[in-house]
């Protein structure tokens, strides 16, 4: 009251702090989040690798791993990485941070079910790993959790309370992704401002809308599969699990289930997941490319287009998961087609960001660079894409390291290097202060260089049969204990990987208190999240301004304006 009778602002309590409506304060929160799941999902991948690095290791104040463990561990650091951060930090947490301001809107169009959705993550995530405070530990089947292990209890440690607390965390997480994804469709349709057509949103935008539209449909399927096995294990049903199977010594199964369906449901979501998780990525690096180029993007209604297509193909290639099912060889080779489609407008893509580089000025400032990092890794990453589309192939490769390598570079490194490029683009929107630069290029040229040397030499694992999901590639049977220095290579570059974060958490800690002043707008961008409170609005897209008032074909070319001025 005595703020109010001075005339300034009443102090929020503590309370509306807390459950804030706030979409930029939101999105902070998503990061965080997510920075907590990172840390926890690297220390987890790191203990794998040198378990295999060093089969037998006696581990302090416990002893050998046992391979159970070791399965807990897989199941964890996959379930944390590919839904709590890849998922979560992209779409939702950048999504929030800038997306209203890159559209002109003044805020997200439902704040009270942005903010629910946050809370309801964040309650996804204490659930998941509630599972190591429970005696058996974490679930062991994987963070695809195939039948009929996921099904029956009594198949290993952790398939009891730890299984049931993986499936409440992910349909938890179902739950709080729809709410996000519905609040980013409303915002971009109906709170654009006057003169931002669809034709001249960021692309950025239009793959966070995209994203949601993924995300709505993909897991919708998934929540649906997840019901249906906590029915198996629950209810009695028998969706997933057959009759007569032989489990931990007794004979389950009471109908006439088949492990298949959760495939096809599981994978139906999986697939659309990896370019939820990307494409959130590439947007941001089409726009950083043509900022820090100081050209417009090469292709604009092209990128939008090749953006709409990939997310319509993701839900047409979930079979190439399956191709050692048994499915018929006619569907196989119509998965192996559609596989091998989607590729195209990734190809477009790809070929957009290097016409938009090929003689622009441009600028190595970090963001940037990790920007570069992403095209790099993205595709090294995608070139092994059509290699595992052909059934023929996969028949070989399929569950193998040649997989792990695939997927850790197209969608774990890459993705995490678009993080690491928004995290430093917009990390002044968040402290009104900027990142080292010097730091963050240590950072870089370590994280490159070190998850090139991780990740390339599994494709050769691959090759040579080292299977997925194994403790140890020694033993007396074992033909691939000469893997083993290679093995013992990876592990070392994994771990200089990992410490190569902990100058990034050093340079966001000290940046946030010590940081250098940005200004208002420190990369000279064109997109709108940059410009001062309480300028005139202007729309547009790349280096195009709009603004408000003028005529709808109104655009000037900043950037060219200014090297012919030069």
């Amino acid at each position: 009251m005595n703020d109010l009778r001075a005339g300034g602002p009443a102090r929020p309590t503590l309370l509306k702090r807390i459950f804030t409506t706030d979409d930029r304060t939101l999105g902070i929160r998503y990061l965080l989040l997510s920075l907590v799941a990172v840390f926890v999902g690297t220390l987890l991948s790191l203990a794998m690798r040198v378990q295999l690095a060093s089969p037998g290791i006696r581990w302090p104040l416990h002893g050998p791993m046992l391979p159970e463990e070791y399965l807990s561990l897989v199941t964890m650091h996959g379930t944390l990485m590919v839904f709590f951060v890849l998922t979560t930090a992209p779409q939702s947490g950048f999504a929030n941070l800038v997306l209203p301001q890159q559209i002109g809107a003044r805020r997200m169009a439902l704040p009270w079910l942005n903010a629910l959705g946050f809370w309801i993550v964040a309650l996804a995530l204490l659930v998941l790993l509630s599972a190591f405070l429970l005696p058996a530990g974490g679930p062991i089947a994987g963070w695809t959790s195939y039948p009929p292990y996921s099904a029956v209890a009594s198949a290993g440690p952790g398939q009891g309370g730890g299984m049931d607390c993986w499936l409440v965390s992910i349909g938890l997480f179902c739950l709080g992704s729809w709410f996000s994804a519905v609040n980013v469709l409303v915002t971009v349709l109906t709170e654009r401002a006057r003169g931002m057509t669809l034709g001249r949103m960021p692309l950025t935008v239009w793959s966070w809308f995209v994203s949601a539209i993924l995300i709505l449909l993909a897991f919708t399927v998934l929540f649906a599969a997840l019901v249906l096995l906590f029915c198996d294990r629950h209810l009695g049903t028998a969706f997933f699990v057959p009759q007569g199977d032989w489990i931990s010594g007794q004979v389950v199964g009471h109908g006439d289930g088949s492990p298949l369906l959760w495939l096809h449901l599981f994978w139906f979501f999986g697939h659309p997941e990896v370019y939820i998780a990307i494409l959130p990525g590439m947007g941001l690096v089409s726009s950083l490319i043509a900022n820090f180029s100081r050209r417009p993007v090469v292709g604009y209604r092209m990128m939008a287009a090749a953006t709409v297509l990939i997310g319509l193909l993701g839900f047409v290639v979930w079979g190439h998961h399956m191709f050692v099912s048994g499915m018929n060889p006619y569907a196989g080779t119509a998965f192996g087609l559609t596989t091998m489609a989607i590729a195209v407008p990734s190809t477009a893509e790809v070929l957009s960001w290097i016409g938009t580089l090929w003689g622009g000025g441009l600028r190595r400032a970090t963001p940037m660079l990790f920007a570069l990092g992403f095209l790099s890794l993205f595709i090294a990453g995608g070139v092994t894409g059509p290699i595992l589309a052909l059934p023929a192939l996969d028949q070989y490769l399929h569950n193998t390291f040649f997989v792990v390598a695939h997927f850790h570079l197209i969608m774990a490194m890459a993705g995490a290097f678009s993080i690491f490029a928004g995290i430093y683009y917009w990390f002044p929107l968040m402290t009104g202060r900027l990142m080292s630069e010097r730091l963050g290029r240590w950072h870089f040229w370590l994280s490159l260089i070190a998850a090139y040397v991780t990740f390339f030499p599994m494709h050769l694992e691959g090759l040579a049969g080292r299977p997925r999901h194994y403790a140890q590639v020694t033993g007396s049977t074992s033909s691939l204990a000469s893997l083993l220095p290679m093995e013992r290579g990876v592990t070392w570059a994994a771990l200089v990987l990992g410490a190569a974060q902990l100058l990034f958490l050093f340079n966001l800690v000290w940046s946030a208190r010590r940081g250098r002043a940005a200004g208002d707008n420190p990369w000279q961008a064109t997109t709108l999240e940059w410009q001062p409170v309480h300028a005139p609005v202007t729309v547009g897209r790349g280096p195009y301004e709009y603004h408000s008032g003028s005529s709808e074909e109104d655009f000037t070319p900043q950037w060219d304006a200014a090297s012919q001025q030069e």
